[in-house]
């Protein structure tokens, strides 16, 4: 029968080892209800204590007060009663009222099956986290600067274009006031060519009737029937140039009309063109604030760190 042996692979004993943790840890120890039965030297330093002060302390002592009479607070010591170790970053309230990190492990210490103790072995990290938090804070201090100056640039350029904009609506305001007076100038122009045409129409037929009054007289009326064919001729011919006039006039009112109507739609689309610049005019501005208010807060928390 063979018997196998086992030796142990541990090459350091449990006393070194626990010095070199309390060496290079921030170590403290409590009772079940949270009273410090013990403190090494780097967490009565890291909390602005000596070893001696610390001892007897309890632990809300240690906590902001919002979080030692918070729910949160009495969970956590219900837990390490019962055996529930906790790892958190955390924030503790050093002897002069300083607030710092720290990184922390609470283990329940067991004898007989129950909770004798609470070991809290932490490190603090309230520099590293101090020199991430400015550099994300001056990160967000240059782009909310970077934001402020794209915004005031897109005020700029959209004031100058709500500028050229407004130009173009007097222009077409004032193109409307006159294509409002050429129509009325060509109504007016058709009101005469009618006059016109109906003084023509009435020499037409009183030159007929001259006509017929000379042919009564017989030979007494020859030289009456002459003039009354020459203007029954002019008022052929009045009318004639009054239908071409009318006509032309008639294109001339179409186009008018026409001209009109695109200068109602570029009116109307101006007009929709301004509203939507001084939307996004407004939108810059508020992008603008934003970025204002980024930049005081990021400034604040620069300055607080």
């Amino acid at each position: 029968m063979t018997i196998t042996t086992h030796s142990s692979t541990q090459v350091l004993n449990s006393d070194a080892v626990l010095g070199a943790l309390e060496h290079s840890l921030a170590m403290i120890e409590f009772d079940p209800q949270g009273k410090v039965l013990w403190a090494n030297e780097n967490f009565a330093k890291a909390m602005g204590y000596t070893t001696s002060e610390i001892k007897g302390m309890l632990h809300r002592q240690f906590c902001l007060q919002e979080y030692a009479e918070s729910a949160e607070y009495k969970q956590l010591w219900d837990n390490l009663r019962h055996g529930i170790q906790f790892q958190e970053k955390i924030q503790r309230v050093t002897k002069v009222g300083k607030v710092i990190w720290l990184e922390a492990t609470y283990t329940p210490v067991m004898l007989d099956g129950s909770v004798n103790a609470v070991l809290k072995v932490a490190t603090d990290i309230t520099s590293r986290l101090e020199n991430s938090s400015a550099k994300v804070m001056e990160e967000l201090k240059q782009m909310a600067g970077s934001l402020l100056g794209r915004a005031g640039e897109g005020i700029q350029r959209s004031k100058e274009v709500e500028t050229a904009i407004g130009r173009i609506v007097k222009e077409s305001n004032d193109n409307q006031q006159m294509y409002d007076a050429l129509q009325k100038q060509a109504d007016s122009i058709k009101g005469l060519i009618r006059t016109i045409r109906d003084i023509a129409a009435q020499t037409n037929l009183l030159a007929l009737n001259a006509a017929i009054e000379a042919a009564h007289a017989g030979e007494f009326g020859r030289g009456f029937d002459i003039v009354a064919k020459e203007v029954r001729k002019l008022a052929g011919q009045v009318e004639g140039s009054t239908r071409e006039v009318s006509s032309n006039i008639e294109g001339i009112h179409l186009q008018i009309t026409q001209i009109g109507q695109g200068t109602s739609r570029s009116n109307l689309a101006i007009v929709d063109s301004q509203r939507l610049i001084e939307q996004a005019l407004n939108e810059f501005s508020g992008i603008g604030e934003a970025a204002r208010l980024l930049d005081s807060k990021a400034s604040a928390l620069v300055e607080m760190l």
